[in-house]
């Protein structure tokens, strides 16, 4: 089935350009100039991911955000302006899945946008029970996940994650103790050849954290290994 790709932003030139060359990979494109507008629509009829700028009249992306998780967990990419890492780190703190700073090229968005599709597409499954290949339920001390179901639980309580925290989680607690460099979990996160820098892994990191502390304030199961990366404790 082909996507379906939501293009939120003030410059129509923007929106004009990155249309047709989604178009042009054979992507369905909806675009929005205003934020009012775009969370409307998104709610009545939903796509299949949005890419929002943050600066935006009315309604700017992060409020944008803000109030469509209330009610989707719709994959979302941000523009944002190249030295706006105040506004970067809000966003992936909120729930959005990627970011790209602008100018941006349209290859790397393209790319951005199919890996994030295919690993949406890899964590939908239906409640009928596991099919042959898919993969099986990791349980680490307080920890379950069900990667076909893309379900995830804390001492039996739900924790939302986006795909991409998912995807990062799921690769420390399959060896847990093991130590994971930030070159490792961008791989497994970002399986396209696409660069993503340190700071966006720690951010991931920071917001899966907090999404556990909020059900957990002790949880502390994520270790930090300065100058090395990132391990799975189930201790």
């Amino acid at each position: 089935m082909t996507a379906t790709i939501a293009l939120v932003d003030d410059d129509r030139n923007i929106l004009t350009s990155v249309s047709i060359a989604l178009q042009a990979e054979g992507f369905l494109t909806r675009v929005y100039s205003d934020g009012e507008t775009a969370l409307k629509a998104l709610l009545e009829n939903p796509a299949d991911l949005a890419v929002f700028d943050i600066k935006m009249p009315r309604m700017d992306g992060l409020e944008l955000l803000r109030r469509l998780r209330e009610k989707s967990a719709l994959p979302v990419i941000f523009l944002t302006s190249k030295d706006d890492e105040l506004d970067e780190a809000l966003g992936l703190a909120m729930g959005a899945d990627d970011y790209i700073a602008k100018p941006f090229s349209q290859r790397l968005l393209i790319a951005r946008i199919r890996a994030i599709l295919r690993r949406t597409d890899a964590a939908r499954s239906s409640d009928e029970g596991a099919e042959e290949g898919q993969p099986q339920p990791i349980e680490r001390g307080r920890l379950a996940m069900d990667p076909a179901r893309h379900r995830v639980t804390w001492g039996g309580e739900p924790v939302t994650l986006t795909v991409t925290e998912f995807m990062i989680l799921e690769t420390l607690a399959q060896r847990p103790g093991i130590v994971k460099t930030r070159n490792q979990l961008m791989d497994a996160a970002y399986q396209d050849d696409i660069y993503v820098d340190d700071r966006t892994i720690d951010s991931h990191i920071k917001r899966v954290r907090r999404k556990f502390r909020a059900v957990d304030p002790e949880f502390d199961a994520i270790e930090t290994l300065y100058g090395a990366g990132y391990r799975f404790s189930e201790d």
